[in-house]
């Protein structure tokens, strides 16, 4: 399996089942679905796997399940982020045992992290592991915002911190990534919305909970930006576009959950505090995930 991450970085959900624990069957058909139908690679445990809301033995159910399911034929990036640096570490070191090939960290704050302390963290996560780290900056959900400054000087600091995920929807941002590290920094665009315009931008790939219910559009816009082809990169993201704004608004375990059900693949509620997607949200995406949509992932679900 080659190890370069790039194109298409799916995010799956954490599928419950009846008795509220982590339903592995589910879940694996997921990945699994999410590979045979083109992601470039598989991300559990971010946001849309609602992390935040696991306990730590049911992380580690989630983490192995999903390399499991891979089986080697793309790369696993596994969200690692926790409040203190030894879970932090604790994750990261439990995503290389299970052969997991990068871990994506979220430095989560409840004190307003500084500078220092922020570039402490990354530090000793590096030093703890032996599997590439991608930084992920996401304030909306963190309460943690990094500066591109401090993100290409963590790249120079700490050798395996090798890409950033940037997810505050701020092209510029992007762009002085690419400029302040030479173009030395990949950077993958986590904001859906900006797709079009961070892979335009040289954006090495798209992390995004939307293959789970469009699969096919994701893939082809990134083809599409691949091969120069403009005019046909915005076709498909204007098609493409009110699901991922819908999506991001809706909260993403929530929204993604009920398009699942919808598409007759139902992966339990979100834990709570999130709660299902309400009958007006529902009536929604339904209306988003339209005949075409659903032809479509059924046909890839045979």
């Amino acid at each position: 399996m080659s190890t370069e991450i790039h194109g298409i970085i799916a995010y799956p959900v954490t599928p419950f089942g009846a008795d509220g624990g982590i339903d592995t069957a589910a879940l694996t058909g997921l990945v699994d679905t999410l590979v045979n139908t083109g992601a470039h690679a598989i991300a559990p445990l971010g946001s849309t796997g609602e992390a935040a809301y696991l306990s730590e033995d049911e992380f580690d159910t989630v983490v192995e399940a999903t390399v499991d399911a891979v089986g080697g034929r793309v790369p696993v990036i596994v969200g690692a982020g926790d409040l203190t640096t030894a879970n932090t570490i604790r994750r990261a070191r439990k995503a290389e045992q299970a052969g997991a090939t990068a871990v994506m960290v979220l430095p989560v704050s409840y004190w307003k992290l500084n500078d220092r302390e922020i570039a402490t963290h990354y530090a000793a996560i590096g030093a703890a592991i032996g599997i590439p780290i991608m930084a992920y900056n996401n304030p909306a959900t963190s309460g943690v915002d990094m500066s591109p400054e401090l993100l290409v000087q963590m790249f120079g600091d700490v050798d395996n911190l090798t890409m950033v995920k940037e997810s505050t929807g701020d092209l510029n941002r992007m762009l002085a990534l690419r400029e302040l590290s030479g173009g030395q920094l990949p950077y993958y665009n986590g904001s859906n919305p900006l797709v079009l315009d961070a892979l335009t931008a040289g954006a090495t790939g798209w992390c995004t909970a939307a293959p789970n219910l469009r699969p096919q559009p994701c893939l082809d816009l990134y083809a599409a930006v691949r091969a120069g082809d403009t005019e046909r990169a915005r076709v498909i993201y204007d098609e493409l576009a009110p699901l991922l704004r819908f999506i991001v608004a809706g909260g993403l375990p929530s929204t993604v959950k009920a398009g699942l059900e919808l598409l007759g693949r139902g992966v339990g509620d979100p834990r709570r505090p999130l709660l299902p997607l309400d009958d007006a949200g529902r009536a929604e995406l339904r209306g988003l995930l339209d005949d075409a949509g659903r032809a479509e992932l059924r046909g890839l679900l045979g």
